[in-house]
């Protein structure tokens, strides 16, 4: 399967109705397409000062982190991509691990000539975050990392017996084929199931992400985020064998998720750990509770 053309898709976008809008970065963001070894990432960057990369989970894309987006960019430059396979970006065959993924973030810096960076990550975007650390710690200044554990890392093996957790295998020619035409359906299912309330969930969010998941090959690129999960923990015992992060690490757990468990993940993962709960949340933290969420990161980076 050839990858979807980021252009194509974006056209796409332009084209959605406003009802399908996710909540929108500031008017002076620009986007960006940038090339970065067999990938086209889609960026959204804006602001002005230190640097902050803002990394997505599954469900969402880059889009999710607006809000956070506007506070930061007052005196931070933002640079918020989707990640490989997902959103707006290209989606390649290969190279869904998080070490890969890990790897395009410092390409996609250095297309930026950003050389050091904050990094605040939710969801599968806290293990490309800590792939990037890992790989480039003389790169990450800060790091913030939101209900969602590591690969291989601390209590990941009894994190995995969780029955909510049933996605982690599935997948497949035989899966994608099941979900086709019923993305919202899936995605609902983890909108709902993770949220302290779903009405925090927005329609119109919801609708858009599932526009953009029905896309060619999105569901495919989706499955293969967690597939990677194998070589990931392989791959994360490699880094912590080299020793703990040493940067600041920031932890928070969403009160109905998560919880105190984010600080004990980090904590096996970096020496400097502190932690966070957000009361009323699930794990959805930006849209169930935007304000505390943001509230906590700026003060943390600041």
């Amino acid at each position: 399967m050839k990858p979807f053309l980021p252009g194509a898709l974006a056209a796409l976008a332009m084209a959605m109705p406003v009802m399908a809008q996710a909540p929108s970065f500031p008017a002076t963001f620009r986007t960006e397409e940038i090339q970065v070894e067999n990938v086209t990432l889609h960026a959204r960057v804006g602001g002005q000062g230190p640097a902050v990369l803002l990394l997505h989970g599954y469900g969402e894309t880059g889009d999710m982190w607006a809000p956070l987006a506007a506070e930061l960019a007052r005196d931070h430059t933002v640079v918020a991509p989707d990640l490989r396979g997902m959103g707006l970006s290209s989606r390649p065959e290969e190279g869904y691990d998080k070490k890969t993924q890990g790897q395009d973030m410092a390409r996609l810096l250095d297309a930026l000539r950003i050389g050091k960076a904050d990094v605040v990550a939710h969801d599968i975007g806290n293990m490309v975050a800590y792939a990037l650390a890992a790989q480039y710690p003389e790169r990450i200044t800060r790091l913030v990392l939101m209900d969602a554990p590591l690969p291989g890392i601390g209590p990941w093996e009894e994190i995995l017996k969780s029955p909510l957790l049933w996605h982690f295998r599935f997948g497949g020619p035989d899966m994608e084929r099941l979900v086709a035409g019923r993305e919202r359906i899936y995605l609902d299912r983890f909108w709902n199931e993770f949220s302290a309330d779903p009405r925090r969930f927005p329609e119109a969010s919801r609708e858009h992400y599932a526009l953009l998941y029905a896309q060619p090959g999105a569901m495919r690129a989706g499955f293969a985020q967690f597939h990677a999960f194998d070589q990931d923990a392989a791959d994360n015992q490699e880094f912590l064998a080299r020793g703990p992060l040493a940067m600041p690490v920031l932890a928070i757990g969403g009160e109905a998720s998560f919880g105190p468990t984010m600080e004990t993940v980090a904590r096996a993962a970096a020496s400097n750990v502190q932690g966070a709960i957000v009361p009323a949340s699930g794990h959805w933290l930006m849209e169930e509770q935007p304000e505390a969420t943001v509230a906590l990161i700026a003060r943390f980076l600041r």
